[in-house]
């Protein structure tokens, strides 16, 4: 009898009535092996409890079976779950992942991903500082997919939103609820996304005649930490805010109890990503359900092609669908600040 821990991928073979060539296809993913001869091998695999030897497979294949993962900073909430969906989706297809975070360093970035090179990773997943980012890094054809921002190198696949678009959704929703003092709360706008999410927002104020206010437009927040000075400030105007738009969870996170500690929960308010508990509160949060699961997700579904040796779709850019969820903080009536002061 062969026991579970010895058994061989020749073993493996035998049992599910195939050729050693079969099962190899098999457990590489080849797409030209049967549907019910690849079911016999994942059932023999399974009975036999078989475990690849991944160092021998690397050597083989010239590759790890690792996808390396580099992202602004895995204690970022939207990246910190981008990461979980990626390394999920990667283990159900036998990859693993090593994950880094840049601190948004642009030597660090090109260094970091050539680390991935040097260790053979089989591709690598990066969300860029911005279209030139690993212009300068020697690649050597390793596949990449960009995320959350899209990329500039040769081959690759970007996986991003529609930033402009769904900024300016969020923007038309609150001028729809009567709102014309509208601030913008950001991270740099020398960061894509966000540059975008401005031009969003510029775009919809334009397009119903309504003026910006520069003193609603705070783009120097890049942490949680931040947002209770620049909110501080906002509400001490003449003529403060009806409501706010956060552009990232990580910003709303920071927002939401400033308002509460303010008792202006009256200030509508709409987060770019959903975050845990925004359902909850009161008034629960209303969304862009910007998904980092989403996202990575398809990162993973546009590299794993790509690591066979498929290539790009045409264009090398996959829109990823959000949506607005109306919870309540979104669709609160604008409260004039001479009614505050009443109150």
């Amino acid at each position: 009898m062969i026991l579970p821990s010895t058994a061989t991928l020749k073993d493996v073979a035998a049992r599910a009535g195939v050729s050693l060539k079969t099962a190899s296809r098999v457990l590489n993913e080849h797409p030209s092996v049967a549907p019910e001869t690849r079911a016999a091998v994942l059932a023999a695999i399974d009975a036999l409890r078989y475990t690849p030897d991944q160092a021998a497979r690397s050597l083989r294949a010239g590759v790890d079976r690792c996808v390396g993962v580099l992202v602004d900073s895995i204690g970022d909430v939207f990246f910190a779950e981008l990461a979980a969906a990626v390394e999920r989706r990667l283990d159900e297809h036998g990859y693993t992942c090593l994950v880094v975070s840049s601190n948004r360093d642009r030597d660090r970035e090109v260094a970091v991903a050539q680390s991935f090179v040097a260790r053979r990773c089989a591709g690598m997943i990066v969300a860029p500082l911005d279209e030139n980012s690993l212009a300068t890094a020697a690649l050597r054809g390793t596949p990449v997919v960009f995320v959350d921002r899209p990329g500039g190198v040769a081959g690759a696949v970007s996986v991003v939103v529609d930033d402009v678009a769904l900024s300016r959704r969020a923007t038309e929703h609150l001028i729809d609820h009567g709102h014309s003092r509208i601030a913008l709360l950001s991270d740099t706008p020398a960061m894509g996304t966000t540059r975008l999410r401005h031009e969003g927002y510029r775009q919809a104020m334009a397009a119903r005649g309504l003026p910006v206010d520069e003193e609603l437009v705070c783009s120097d927040v890049p942490q949680a930490a931040d947002v209770p000075p620049a909110v501080t400030r906002m509400l001490a105007l003449a003529d403060p805010p009806t409501a706010i738009i956060s552009t990232n969870s990580r910003l709303s996170l920071g927002l939401i109890p400033v308002l509460h500690q303010f008792r202006r929960t009256d200030i509508a308010v709409i987060s770019y990503g959903d975050f845990q508990l925004a359902g909850s509160l009161s008034p629960a949060i209303t969304v862009i359900d910007h998904s980092a699961a989403a996202i990575g997700e398809a990162a993973v579904a546009a590299l794993l092609p790509l690591m066979r040796g498929g290539t790009p779709p045409a264009g090398g850019v996959l829109h990823v669908p959000c949506r607005l969820i109306p919870r309540g903080s979104g669709e609160l009536s604008p409260v004039s600040s001479t009614s505050i002061g009443e109150s």
